[in-house]
Parts: structure tokens; sequence; C-alpha cells
């Protein structure tokens, strides 16, 4: 365990090292997991290449927590209708829904699609197309399926209709395995950069964190392409360090968010290892 500790937690501590590195001592490489030269410039560089920076923080957590929260309640919903032995289409719609996973529209029709519905240059088109994963319902359905069938007789038994039953029995049960795929969906809502870069690029207020920070490691490549040798440049404008300092600008909110749902993780693995 303590090996694969090691060798888990040193790229992180790598990458680390290399953002606070002197971009010019960079170039020379053999960086382990301390910096050699330490400055923060690489961090200083971000911070000044973007005057939308801050803004476009707050979107990238807007749509993070947004997307998070209403893609993982459809994607439950969903789950719970499929779950149910007494919805007569089960098995078909589950199907189609699964035939979608293989073979996708194209990302022109989709394009024509996000377009004709008018999301272009909209916050939403950031929440709609991905507002239920098919991957997600699936895991959400499967842990639906080993909960006992009798809690949801016995609720009916009572009167309890189906809302009541989904939001009293089945979603204060399936909180391990909500945890586990809102983390999936934050994680994913929060590294999507191409989805503006498509739909929303002509309109700055909707420019997310990621789409800023992929402007600016571009312009440093560009930079460098345009005068590889000069030594100003290298020390500015470094791809390589700005790469591994923008890696942990990105990384270190999600690393925030994550103990507080370890508890959770920790549950839904050990959900099932006692037998009454």
């Amino acid at each position: 365990m303590t090996f694969i500790m090691i060798i888990t937690v040193y790229p992180f501590l790598h990458i680390l090292a290399v953002s606070f590195n002197d971009s010019l001592d960079t170039v020379r490489g053999g960086i382990g997991i301390l910096p050699r030269k330490l400055t923060t410039a690489n961090y200083s560089q971000i911070f000044s290449g973007s005057s939308n920076l801050p803004h476009a923080f707050f979107m990238s957590v807007l749509r993070t927590v947004v997307g998070t929260v209403l893609g993982v309640f459809c994607s439950c919903m969903l789950a719970f209708t499929l779950s149910r032995q007494d919805y007569v289409f089960n098995k078909f719609v589950a199907a189609i829904f699964v035939f979608t996973m293989y073979i996708s529209g194209g990302l022109i029709p989709e394009f024509m699609l996000i377009k004709n519905v008018g999301l272009i240059n909209s916050f939403w088109v950031y929440i709609i197309p991905g507002l239920i994963s098919i991957f997600n319902v699936i895991i959400i359905r499967s842990f639906m399926d080993a909960l006992p069938e009798a809690l949801q007789e016995s609720a009916m038994i009572d009167g309890a209709n189906d809302f009541v039953i989904f939001y009293k029995i089945i979603l204060p049960l399936c909180l391990p395995v909500i945890a586990t795929v809102a983390l999936f969906v934050a994680v994913g809502q929060w590294n999507a950069w191409f989805d503006t870069y498509l739909y929303a690029r002509q309109e700055s207020s909707l420019s997310t964190l990621q789409y800023e920070l992929m402007k600016i490691l571009d312009n440093a490549n560009t930079l460098n392409k345009v005068d590889p040798n000069s030594p100003t440049n290298k020390m500015n404008t470094n791809p390589e360090s700005i790469k591994m300092a923008i890696t942990i600008v990105a990384t270190v909110p999600i690393l925030i968010v994550y103990p507080f749902l370890q508890k959770y993780f920790v549950s839904g693995m050990t959900l099932g290892a006692v037998k009454s």
C-alpha cells in the first residue's frame, strides 16, 4: 500500500514542483518533487494572461453546481423509473438508451440541433445537452435494483405514491451512489471547455475557466514557436511550466470538494459487506 501510495502521489507532486519552478530552469529537466528555483511567475503569467479569469471561474463554478444538481436529479428519476418492475416498457426503453451509448448522431448534427433550439450563446447550452448520462443512469439503476423490493411494497400498502417512495425512501438509501455520480458529473462539468469553444465563445460573459486557461496555454505555445531561443520568452511563457500551473489551478477545486464526499464513498464501498 505504501508503494501504491508513492506512485500515486508522485506525479501530482512532480506537477506541483514544475509549476513552482523557474521556467528557464525547467527546460533543463531533472525536477523531482521539489522545485530547484522556487518562483510564482508561472501563476502570475496565468492570472495576468486573461482579465476575464475571475468571471470565468465564477461561470465554471455556476455550471458545475447547476449541472451537477440537475443532472444527478434527472438521472435518479429516470433510473428509478427503469428500476420499477411494474413498468411495462422497462427493457425496451433501457435497450434504446444503451443503444445511444454506441451510436451517436455526430458533432455536426448535434451543433445544428443546439443551434435550431436556440441554445447558442446561452448558459443552458452547458446544462441541457448533457443533462442525462446513460452511463450514470445505469449505475444508479443497478444500485436501486439491489434495494429490497419489500421497502416499496410496504410503502404502497401505507398509501405512499411513487413520488413519496422516490423522495422519502429511495433517495436517502441511494446517497452513496448519488455522491459517486455527482463527483463524475461535477468533474465533467468543471473540466469542460470544448462546448464553450463551439457554442459560447462569442459571448465573453459565458466563458469558463477551462476555456480561458486553454487560451492562455495556446498563447504560450504560440509565443514559444515565434522565438523559441529567446531566454526571456522561455522564462515567461515556457509551455511546459504554464501547462503544469494550469493543471494545478484546474485540479485544486475538485480536491477541495472531494473530502466532503469521501464518507459517502466509504459507505458505498462497505454497503452490503455485512449481511444480517
